[in-house]
């Protein structure tokens, strides 16, 4: 068996970096008279950064001896700082790790941490960690979490969450953490199992990512207890403050469901918080269309705006971060033996970079996108290949208990008072039809739901935490036919409408993720949730709302592989059956 290399340079290549030092070899590239960031000193600096292959060399005030070869560029107007770190990603919001990646990067974010949860979910068992693995030869970093928990009720969740499985992702020097532990309350009541896993992390060096909206200070001082070292959860300042209080690490969340970064900037100054470049931040995996305005450049620059001192707002999106997860000796600042990662700027207080740089690879120069060479393999995804059909004897909706919707992703029960059994809902109020089904096709849990849609026929989508097939509407006809083109495009999500097909946006990546560029990916999601709007959706993120019905780390009532779940009682109401 071949023994991972743990270190991306071999004594080889130590030698001719320490030989450019010492003048007998040359660097391939310096950028002279610059502006740097200097984040051990906490203050910009007047130098030159000396490039060779994918190594910074040297960051000072000294030029090379030899620059036979060299390329030198001349830089005293321009403000260099590390590649930014996007710490807590969700890769599969309809795009795909390499999609977003792609987007990203070319605004300067090119460090991406990642859930590795639809991997368990969609790859077979063996081939998830391999298929992670060829992330590797990418020009962009890419790091990931060990998921410990399935975030829903599976049927066989113990098939995923194994012992050998958890040890062989913790194990791997791409994973960084464990996590997110949406089921810490599990942790917290005596699961024991859970508890051996987290200690497995942190005997690994490993961080331990919370899961802790609205948790009191003495449920994060458990928490702390039990191994876990960071939260990105909090919604006010005061949840802020508590977190620091009690020894965790604190990413500061602005996202499509919750921008909260202004509104968290505010509270804590208004606390009196001395400094913030010890503090993270996070887009949280957020729709598409959330990254018009940018990834990490877009924070970095809301934490400008409020205030924030600019070298503690970059400090917020690089080098905080790589202190925290222990990968400053590699990138997240600008000194000698990183990556040469970097972020080539106009002026210090705008974050969105006239160049880019990752691993010593132009990813955008002077403006321009460079072509990159990697492309993952995604052969191991299995495709929605789907060889059942969905007939109207399937859609009978006779229960008495549906789900409500509070917001985006909150749902709480009600009591269904309308005749179900009828082939189409009244157009005069907001219930729909509501149906989760196996995506082998074996079995089926049938309810309505509240405050999705007045006007809308039929939606289906493969898109869901689970990767099971969502079907929502007034109509069992166009719900029919919805799937139906679902099932021919191989997955994906369908808007129908009074037999009208009225977009629709192909996920062929096991039914959940895209193969298409983000900013393709931003127009179809934008037409989708504006035809939502149209139908009556008064929420603002549909994507969300669909991947988040049927996971129980929220409140109060989910569809899921095993029925309709009460989260607060942790109890099946009503079993799924089978077809």
């Amino acid at each position: 068996m071949r023994v991972e290399q743990r270190f991306p340079w071999k004594i080889s290549h130590l030698r001719d970096h320490t030989s450019i030092l010492e003048g007998s070899k040359s660097p391939d590239l310096v950028l002279a008279n610059t502006n740097y960031l200097n984040s051990s000193l906490h203050q910009w600096m007047k130098g030159n950064i000396w490039i060779y292959q994918d190594r910074i060399i040297y960051a000072g005030s000294n030029m090379p001896e030899n620059v036979n070869g060299t390329e030198i560029v001349q830089m005293e107007d321009k403000w260099i700082v590390p590649g930014y770190i996007e710490p807590h990603v969700h890769p599969f919001q309809l795009y795909n790790p390499q999609s977003f990646g792609d987007f990203a990067a070319q605004r300067g974010t090119t460090t991406f941490i990642q859930d590795n949860l639809m991997l368990l979910l969609l790859c077979d068992k063996k081939k998830a960690l391999p298929f992670m693995q060829q992330f590797k030869q990418s020009p962009l970093t890419f790091y990931w979490w060990s998921r410990l928990d399935s975030q829903t009720e599976l049927k066989h969740e113990e098939d995923y969450f194994t012992n050998g499985e958890i040890r062989a992702w913790l194990d791997d020097p791409s994973v960084l953490l464990a996590g997110e532990l949406t089921a810490w309350p599990k942790l917290a009541e005596g699961d024991n199992l859970l508890l051996s896993w987290v200690q497995e992390a942190r005997w690994r060096y490993k961080r331990v990512e919370g899961h802790l909206p609205g948790a009191s200070e003495n449920t994060i001082a458990k928490m702390s207890l039990l191994g876990v070292t960071g939260d990105h959860e909090s919604m006010t300042g005061d949840d802020v403050w508590k977190r620091l209080e009690q020894g965790l690490a604190v990413t500061l969340r602005h996202s499509s469901i919750r921008p909260d970064l202004a509104k968290l900037i505010r509270e804590l100054k208004e606390r009196n918080l001395h400094s913030f470049d010890s503090l993270m931040m996070t887009t949280d995996g957020s729709s598409p269309s959330f990254y018009e305005n940018g990834v990490m450049d877009q924070l970095i620059s809301i934490a400008i705006d409020e205030g924030v001192d600019p070298i503690e707002a970059y400090h917020m999106a690089t080098y905080a971060i790589a202190k925290y997860y222990r990968l400053d000796y590699m990138q997240g600042m600008i000194a000698t033996g990183r990556l040469a990662t970097l972020n080539i700027l106009t002026d210090p207080a705008n974050p969105v970079p006239e160049s880019v740089m990752s691993k010593g690879k132009w990813i955008r120069k002077d403006g321009i996108p460079q072509k990159q060479e990697f492309q993952p393999d995604w052969s191991e995804i299995k495709p929605l290949d789907i060889q059942w059909d969905l007939a109207l004897d399937d859609l009978q909706f006779s229960m008495p208990c549906g789900i409500d919707m509070v917001n985006n992703v909150i749902t709480k029960p009600y009591s269904v008072a309308i005749d179900a059994s009828v082939d189409e809902l009244p157009r005069d109020d907001d219930e729909c039809f509501l149906m989760l089904v196996d995506r082998h096709g074996e079995w089926k849990i049938c309810t309505l739901i509240k405050g999705f849609a007045h006007d809308l026929g039929g939606l289906a989508s493969s898109f869901s935490s689970t990767g099971d097939i969502l079907l929502i509407g007034k109509s069992k006809q166009d719900l029919l036919d919805a799937f139906k083109r679902m099932k021919e495009i191989g997955g994906g999500i369908v808007l129908n409408n009074k037999g009208k097909h009225l977009h629709e946006i192909p996920l062929p990546l096991g039914g959940v993720m895209s193969d298409q560029p983000l900013e393709k990916l931003i127009k179809e999601e934008t037409k989708l949730r504006s035809l939502l709007k149209a139908s009556g959706y008064a929420f603002d993120d549909p994507v969300y709302t669909l991947l988040f019905l049927c996971s129980t780390h929220l409140p109060y009532l989910r569809v899921t592989q095993r029925g309709i779940y009460d989260v607060k009682k942790k109890t099946v109401l009503f079993p799924t059956i089978m077809r």
